[in-house]
């Protein structure tokens, strides 16, 4: 009888864990950079410049009025799934962790998201805002120094481990995960890293159209 009912706690916490990061990779994966070009200009997002459907490229290639609201979208669907988790009966580190891999690998786009910064963003702020306020120090310092974005945001996702070494984790469960968001955020910039190296990478220029 007590092997029955551990069996079945067992199952009741994966189930709550699944359906935890499979919620969070839900709301992650709302591609608001194709969908606000889709429906505002009637364009394929894909088609334009780095053909990546995160805020730098909506930005570049629409302007401020449509980059912005991809920006701001895409920090919130991190937060908001992460921060109201518990309402919803349910883990925030899991909540945080599938929307972000939802926005690297979105569902609706088979599979071929953006780039993860902005949803990571939205994810620290409800988890550890002292590590966001950390890496996005980096980030800015970074950005006002050398104008590239990607350069930005590769720093950005090596900030997050060290910024829990420098706060002493103390979940480490949590450290073990920023490792791993910061690898797949810098994997997903292989593409700007070549040409950084080669010197092609285009420079963050402030604009509105």
């Amino acid at each position: 009888m007590r092997l029955y009912f551990s069996i079945n706690k067992d199952l009741e916490i994966l189930a709550i864990f699944f359906a935890s990061f499979f919620i969070g990779f839900l709301v992650g994966g709302i591609p608001f950079g194709y969908l606000i070009p889709k429906i505002f200009k009637k364009i394929d997002i894909r088609n334009y410049g780095s053909r990546n459907i995160g805020f730098t490229n909506v930005f570049r290639t629409l302007g401020f009025l449509y980059g912005i609201p991809v920006l701001i979208l895409d920090i919130s669907k991190g937060f908001f799934i992460t921060y109201f988790s518990k309402e919803l009966s349910l883990l925030p580190l899991f909540c945080g962790i599938g929307a972000i891999f939802g926005h690297l690998f979105t569902p609706y786009l088979r599979f071929r998201g953006g780039k993860g910064v902005a949803t990571t963003i939205g994810v620290l702020l409800a988890l550890a805002p002292k590590n966001l306020l950390l890496s996005l120090i980096i980030f800015f310092i970074v950005l006002i120094i050398f104008s590239y974005m990607s350069l930005a945001s590769i720093s950005f996702a090596l900030a997050l481990p060290l910024s829990f070494l420098f706060l002493k984790p103390k979940d480490f469960l949590i450290f073990l995960f920023f490792i791993i968001i910061s690898i797949l955020i810098i994997l997903k910039h292989l593409s700007n890293i070549k040409r950084l190296i080669k010197k092609e990478e285009p420079k963050f220029r402030l604009k509105i159209k």
